[in-house]
């Protein structure tokens, strides 16, 4: 799984701020490593460095393996938090959008079934 990060100007933290987004992302989304082949977050400061409630954003666009892309946005007062909320959501959609493909007992389901 690829990582990419992208920062708006007023976001702060270069390198190390990369490597921990990668680390976390990879960590929390351990269980869908096969299906994820790229993951593009995007931090941003919606006030644009004044301080406020809620400003600063995080956008997570999970490239998935023969499925559609799947994006979360999260927003919180601190850059962390808005990150961890966002990949939070981005396992919950996973699993739900991932879930439709295999029935309870992990077998493929019918709708998925190419017709010959």
């Amino acid at each position: 799984m690829q990582v990419q990060v992208n920062t708006d100007d007023h976001i702060h933290g270069g390198e190390s701020l990369a490597q921990w987004i990668t680390d976390e992302s990879k960590s929390r989304l351990t269980r869908f490593q096969d299906h994820i082949t790229r993951l593009e977050v995007f931090l941003s400061d919606l006030d644009a460095g004044k301080s406020g409630a809620n400003d600063k954003r995080c956008r997570i666009e999970a490239r998935v393996t023969g499925r559609q892309p799947v994006t979360v946005t999260d927003e919180a007062d601190k850059m962390a938090n808005a990150f961890i909320g966002a990949v939070d959501k981005l396992a919950r959609a996973l699993d739900t959008d991932l879930g439709r493909v295999k029935d309870r007992h992990g077998r493929d389901t019918i709708r998925t079934a190419v017709e010959e």
